[in-house]
């Protein structure tokens, strides 16, 4: 079960927020973020479905670009860290840039943690998040049509496919399938796995 851990006061920075499972913290990204990130984004697996490999330098304008929109939304994707080493794992969370297709909840985790249920428990924390705090009332998942692994993810969260999708630019290009779900699906779906006698 995962918990939500905010401050008692008004917060003054979002570096205050954490959402907590039993194996992952998740916080909103840091400067100091740059080193993990520019390392999975040279990564040409990781970063295939993601806008491709690129440099440090344009690593820095993403990691910037996802620190502006927690200050100018009061959302983006979170910096994933596991509790036991303290390794940051990736990027998961809302995300929703001009021109979006819809309310995004998005992950993105390093090759070497791949297959152990990172993205879905983050993302699930994540999604529980958005509609509690953010008013979501649905959440979307843009997934190229040949990115099994992030199919199956939204699978495990519940989401369907609702059909294709078009990104903005510089992605329009990118075929994408849109998956997600509402609120209430989510709602039921989580009461169920919760209260499973009922």
């Amino acid at each position: 079960m995962a918990t939500i851990r905010q401050p008692k006061r008004t917060m003054t920075s979002f570096d205050e927020l954490r959402l907590e499972t039993s194996r992952l913290v998740l916080r909103p990204p840091r400067a100091d973020d740059l080193d993990a990130w520019a390392e999975m984004m040279l990564d040409e697996p990781s970063a295939r479905f993601i806008g491709g490999t690129m440099p440090r330098a344009v690593c820095w304008r993403q990691l910037m670009t996802m620190i502006g929109a927690w200050h100018a939304q009061g959302f983006a994707m979170f910096s994933v860290i596991e509790k036991e080493s303290g390794r940051w794992l990736g990027r998961v969370g809302p995300w929703q840039p001009e021109g979006w297709p819809g309310t995004e909840i998005g992950w993105a985790i390093v090759r070497q943690c791949w297959g152990r249920g990172y993205a879905g428990e983050a993302a699930a924390v994540a999604t529980d998040w958005a509609f509690d705090t953010l008013g979501w009332a649905n959440v979307i998942h843009s997934i190229a049509p040949a990115n099994l692994s992030s199919q199956r993810v939204a699978q495990k969260l519940g989401s369907r496919n609702l059909g294709p999708g078009k990104l903005p630019p510089p992605f329009a290009d990118d075929r994408v399938d849109l998956w997600g779900q509402s609120r209430e699906e989510w709602r039921l779906r989580t009461q169920s796995r919760v209260n499973p006698a009922e």
